[in-house]
């Protein structure tokens, strides 16, 4: 191969990463090269190795996200270095354009004041956030509704369908009451879309003692937390697949939002951990202060 010996012909003229433009060879390629050549192996080779699982694996992770990730798999390294490979072997994700919205808010049902500002989160289950968007399949498109837990992140209802009535978004919010079956007092928390402000899903609400808040009027800023949570489902979900079908589009997102979102990707508002897992952590704590209190008043 002629890597190793491009700097001994011409050490003043061609440099390590100009020779690698002009072959189409990684960097990382020629270092392991050089490696294999001199008899022994790259110091790095298990970091890059495990660094390219992660990025295939998340392809929208960063280089903050992705040393978490390897921190959390036993190795020791700084983001610094993390963003260096990740440079040269050119994993650095790329993002995708912006989504559409598909809130209609023309209607004539009553609308909520936004209560979430008032409001102080410190467990689950003291508010969720409700949002809609669309999915596109080969020939259609189809629609998701989600609900997520405002404390734990964690995406606790959903449904895709392929209209947008209200029967889409009420499917979304049966599945969390079925998951969680919440206390009264809980807010939920919508744009002001036509299906979140009709009777039958604003009715369903008041029987169980939820209480009904709404973003303002064309303020996305007002329901930003689900709208985030949408742009990461859009950039590590669908824009990486091309469903054939409704039936494996749901097949797949809902293995995503249970399996992969809920369990095992890291959140940074969570400290870098999954929801299940935080939220896990929240109710062993709990536990723990309870049996403490219980022992010190015995």
């Amino acid at each position: 191969m002629i890597y190793g010996k491009i700097r001994e012909e011409r050490p003043n003229q061609l440099s390590i990463k100009r020779a690698c433009q002009l072959t189409c060879f990684s960097r990382s390629g020629y270092y392991r090269y050089i490696a294999a050549d001199d008899g022994r192996s790259s110091p790095d080779l298990g970091l890059r190795d495990r660094i390219q699982c992660v990025a295939l694996e998340w392809p929208s992770y960063g280089y903050r996200r992705i040393t978490l990730e390897l921190k959390r798999s036993g190795f020791v390294v700084n983001h610094k270095k993390v963003l260096r490979l990740l440079r040269e072997d050119n994993l650095l994700c790329l993002r995708k354009k912006k989504f559409v919205r598909t809130t209609r808010s023309d209607h004539s049902f009553p609308t909520y004041p936004n209560l979430v500002p008032e409001l102080e989160i410190t467990a689950p289950d003291q508010l969720w956030k409700s949002d809609i968007t669309y999915i596109r399949l080969e020939r259609e498109f189809v629609y998701l509704a989600v609900v997520l837990d405002a404390f734990t992140r964690r995406c606790i209802g959903w449904a895709l369908e392929k209209s947008l009535r209200a029967t889409l978004a009420l499917a979304a919010l049966r599945m969390a009451l079925r998951e969680r079956n919440p206390k009264p007092g809980l807010v939920h928390h919508s744009d002001r879309g036509i299906q979140y402000a009709c009777s039958e899903y604003t009715n369903l609400l008041k029987e169980k003692g939820i209480r009904i808040s709404m973003s303002r009027t064309g303020n996305p800023y007002d329901n930003a937390q689900v709208e985030s949570f949408i742009k990461t489902l859009k950039y590590e979900e669908v824009y990486l697949f091309e469903y054939a079908d409704l039936s494996e589009a749901r097949h797949r997102i809902g293995h995503f939002l249970q399996k992969i979102y809920n369990e095992k990707r890291l959140h940074s508002a969570l400290g870098y951990l999954p929801p299940a897992e935080f939220e896990q952590n929240y109710w062993s704590k709990i536990q723990q202060n309870s049996e403490v209190f219980n022992i010190s008043t015995s």
